[in-house]
Order: structure tokens, then C-alpha cells, then sequence
């Protein structure tokens, strides 16, 4: 299926791993120019390269930290007018004891899972208007939705970003422009290696036991984790012009994990 963006220009915000990366490679594939940014160099360079190598489009890797307004101008810098924004960054530390956060902890995840995204579609969303057309996707997380002690730095503030994504697509969807959210639960991604790798050493078990664990324990209908590349194809669909009358959703994707009739 062609979405009919060939040619767009997008943003693609924390795309150097995970499904940012996997929202790159899709929108790469629809024949976009692709700017990614991520504070690591070496793996941004690498995935950068890894796209362009397989999809032959222009995929250019932004070094910057997208929650500052240096990161952000370095950004923009790069991509001045783009027609597509993604946004999404590493997760913020589960925290099964809500407790034990801290100030510090709450600062960091309100500039980088709420300020900071909030800032860059101020900075991008009046220019898409004013040519008609543009796409804000904003990554969050399915505990936005559906909170959990264990998530409470990550859904709590991507609600917040939430809210304020649908609030101000209220305003610019006459213009052309749409804003959507995806809220993804588990998947396969390098920060759930990481983390699940590091579980299961801790409890002498493998990795595929502890996810089988954290599967039945949160009640996962699927069995399974999700695959980054479908999430990031889900996301490249609310970019296209097939999608230009859906604005303001929040859409769940989580294997059947949450229950909720709409």
C-alpha cells in the first residue's frame, strides 16, 4: 500500500532503537526524507546507515538531545520545515516502589517525556499549518492509559503530553495538520533486552523465562511481546493521506494486555 508520502520530510525524534528506529525505517521505506536524532552517536550513525543501506532513502542522523533547546535548534537546523514529526525517547526507569522517587527523578521525566516534546511541536505545528498539510505522531507508552505503580514517571507524563497533543489538534485539524499518539506496552526493543537480560541473571533463570513470567503476570493475550517494525508501521500509517480524518486518538497497542471496550 502506498500512504502517499513520498518525498515528505520528517523528524523522527529518539529513532536511534526501538520503534523510533523501526518508525524511521518505515517512513524511509515510504520514500521520505528522514532526519533522526538521539543523543548517542554511534548507534545513531549505525542505524542511520543501516536504513538508508536497505530502503536507498535519504536518512540523515541528527546528534542532539531533543528535550533541550539547543537539541532541538540543532535539529531544526537540519530539518527546518518538516512535514513530519515523531516523537519518543528512552523510557524513564520502572519503579515498583513509587516511594522511592525522587525530585530529581520527576524533573528528568517531565522535560523528556512531556516538556521537551511539547516544545518542538510548538516549534514545528504553525509552519505545517500554514502549507496545509503535516503529521505529529507522538510515541508514548499504553500506561498513559492505563496506570501502574511500576510505570508512574512514564505514564503519568506522557498523559500530560497526551492531553495536550489532543487539546491542540482541535485547533490545527482545519489546516491540514493532524496529532496522534500511539501507546505501545511491551516489545521487543533494546531497552527491554537490557532490562529483561538483567532480571533474569538476577533470579539465575533465562531470558525467555522472564519474559514468560512478566507475560502471565500482566496478563498478555497474545503471548508474547510485540515487534518494534509493526509498531513503527502502525505509526507511518498515521502519517499518510489515508489518515487525514483521524486526529486527536490514542491508540493502544499491547498484544491484549488492557481491557476497554473503546
Amino acid at each position: 500500500m502506498d500512504l502517499g508520502i513520498r518525498g515528505r520530510k520528517a523528524i523522527v525524534n529518539g529513532g536511534s532503537a526501538g520503534i523510533g528506529k523501526s518508525t524511521a525505517l518505515a517512513l524511509a521505506r515510504e520514500g521520505c526524507d528522514v532526519f533522526v536524532s538521539a543523543r548517542g552517536e554511534a548507534r545513531l550513525v549505525a542505524a542511520c546507515g543501516e536504513i538508508a543501506a536497505e530502503t536507498g532513502a535519504r536518512v540523515e542522523p541528527v546528534v542532539a538531545d531533543h528535550a533541550t533547546a539547543e537539541g532541538r535548534e540543532a535539529i531544526l537546523a537540519a530539518c527546518p520545515e518538516p512535514d513530519i514529526l515523531i516523537g519518543t525517547c528512552a523510557p524513564p526507569p520502572m519503579t515498583p516502589d513509587f516511594r522511592a522517587i525522587d525530585a530529581a527523578q520527576w524533573h528528568e521525566a517531565i522535560r523528556i517525556s512531556m516538556l521537551g516534546p511539547i516544545d518542538f511541536m510548538h516549534a514545528v505545528i504553525d509552519g505545517m499549518a500554514q502549507r496545509g498539510w503535516g503529521r505529529v505522531v507522538n510515541i508514548a507508552t499504553v500506561a498513559a492509559k492505563y496506570p501502574g505503580e511500576i510505570r508512574i514517571l512514564s505514564g503519568s507524563t506522557r498523559a500530560a503530553l497526551t492531553n495536550y497533543a489532543v487539546a491542540v489538534s482541535k485547533v490545527v485539524a482545519k489546516d491540514g495538520v493532524t496529532i496522534n499518539t500511539v501507546l505501545p506496552g511491551m516489545h521487543y526493543t533494546a531497552t527491554v533486552d537490557e532490562l529483561f537480560n538483567a532480571r533474569a541473571k538476577a533470579k539465575g533463570i533465562t531470558f525467555e523465562q522472564e519474559v514468560a513470567e512478566f507475560i502471565e503476570a500482566w496478563h498478555i493475550a497474545s503471548g508474547t511481546f510485540g515487534d518494534p517494525d509493526d509498531a513503527g508501521a502502525i505509526v507511518a500509517m498515521f502519517c499518510s493521506e489515508a489518515a487525514k480524518y483521524i486526529t486527536g486518538q490514542s491508540l493502544v497497542i499491547d498484544g491484549g494486555a488492557t481491557n476497554s471496550t473503546f
